[in-house]
């Protein structure tokens, strides 16, 4: 990429970073790539992010909180729990499954990077229970589900349905049947969350 006259922002080094990670992978990617790609010096990328542990955290923390931002709009609709819960779950399968499917290259990175960065999957894990959370308890307050710890049935529920977001089953995420098993164990799911 020839250099350009925009201002070096942290949003553009990790778009230039993913690129870099796409087109090199995990283990061959350096600062000095993503600078060259912003036509900017590797300095002016260590001002925004001091090391390329710090960078490679940004970027994997991007990466999760797309997924995150994309339900948090279904965590804050006012309809039926049931409903909302569903449509969580599909959306977060359906996320998952794209980000594995549309670019393998660059899942495969990421996998690596989230191997790095486990405070940041924590992170993501926390906030993804935090939204299954404030769901199941609008659901025991509308007297739609039944739980005395809504923190800890929407952990269990995660939990439960890991096979339909968790990285390391990706590769049953395209195999014949896949989608009637995920209905199958959402429809488990809420069935047992009803008063």
């Amino acid at each position: 990429m020839a250099p350009t006259s925009e201002t070096l922002t942290a949003a553009r080094i990790l778009e230039a970073t993913e690129e870099v990670l796409r087109r090199h992978g995990p283990a061959k990617a350096t600062v000095v790539d993503v600078a060259r790609a912003l036509g900017v010096s590797h300095g002016s990328v260590y001002r925004h992010f001091r090391t390329k542990a710090a960078l490679r955290e940004a970027v994997t923390e991007r990466w999760l909180d797309r997924t995150s931002a994309a339900l948090s709009g279904i965590t804050a609709e006012d309809r039926d729990p049931e409903a909302r819960l569903r449509d969580w779950f599909t959306a977060l399968f359906t996320a998952k499954r794209h980000k594995a499917g549309d670019d393998p290259e660059l899942f495969a990175t990421y996998m690596v990077l989230i191997g790095e960065n486990s405070a940041v999957v924590d992170r993501h894990i926390a906030e993804l229970t935090g939204q299954l959370t404030d769901m199941v308890q609008d659901g025991v307050e509308r007297g739609v589900f039944a739980s005395a710890a809504p923190a800890v049935t929407a952990r269990a529920v995660f939990d439960a349905t890991g096979r339909f977001h968790d990285p390391s089953y990706v590769r049953d995420w395209d195999q014949p049947g896949i989608d009637a098993e995920f209905e199958a164990v959402v429809e488990l799911v809420v069935r047992g969350l009803r008063v």
